[in-house]
């Protein structure tokens, strides 16, 4: 799909890897509603790209049914979805005090980065299949954000990496589902990227990180990751993929 003239939603675009997604989308001429929890920071994106932002939280279907509306209305039909909110965790199941860890941590991670990430899809697809087909007959792309945690899990990461192990099982079903209406679904899954949580680590274990990819030897770029999503959009044979974004790391067990 041509990127230029088409109007796009960016979730958790206020920072990291969404925000250099809306900057990216916005540059190569998309119309981009940056949604976020933090609606001063959608904002603030907002505002540099020359786009609209709606506060949003994406596990409430009122919530994402308003900022769908209000990108509507300002930029026309959505057909670019791009799903990057999510939040990390990382608690061991058993405790140092020994005590369970609270179930209540586990089930926000997943209703935030699964159960958010298919709220939202389901309510633009809906809205996209009601559109008239483009080239090849698309009608819009969505593409998701997972994590290679989904695959190699660290220690603690129990909460985190089922989210995103969600996100990934559920992509090729999306993409089977969506066929018949011409959207595709793909989904991306980050390695260890530069990111606002990251920066805020000491220098030396962000150097430790970037060690233990095999290369390049340095942690990703936001814009590398946004790039990606761009080359996705406009491949319309890329559907129903999981692509690893990593630099060859697999992550070891701590």
């Amino acid at each position: 799909m041509n990127i230029e003239g088409q109007a796009a939603i960016v979730t958790g675009g206020g920072s990291g890897l969404g925000a250099q997604t809306a900057r990216e989308l916005a540059r190569r001429g998309a119309r981009v509603t940056v949604l976020d929890i933090n609606g001063d920071a959608a904002a603030a994106v907002a505002t540099e790209i020359g786009g609209i932002a709606a506060r949003c939280d994406i596990t409430d279907a009122a919530s994402v049914e308003a900022a769908l509306a209000t990108a509507i209305e300002e930029h026309g039909p959505v057909r670019l979805l791009m799903n990057v909110a999510g939040i990390g965790s990382a608690r061991r199941i058993v405790q140092k005090d020994g005590r369970a860890a609270p179930l209540e941590d586990f089930r926000r991670v997943v209703e935030i980065n699964l159960i958010g990430t298919y709220n939202v899809t389901r309510l633009v697809a809906a809205q996209m299949a009601a559109l008239p087909p483009l080239v090849d007959g698309e009608r819009g792309v969505i593409v998701n954000t997972a994590s290679v945690a989904a695959f190699d899990g660290q220690v603690g990461q129990e909460a985190y990496a089922a989210s995103k192990g969600g996100v990934v099982s559920m992509t090729l079903p999306l993409a089977r589902d969506l066929a018949q209406h011409g959207i595709r679904v793909v989904t991306i899954a980050p390695g260890l990227f530069m990111t606002p949580l990251m920066k805020e680590l000491p220098e030396p274990v962000q150097a430790t990180l970037a060690a233990s990819i095999p290369f390049p030897k340095r942690l990703g770029k936001p814009e590398e990751f946004a790039h990606l999503i761009t080359a996705i959009v406009e491949n319309t044979a890329l559907n129903g993929e999981v692509i690893r974004l990593d630099g060859a790391l697999r992550m070891a067990p701590r």
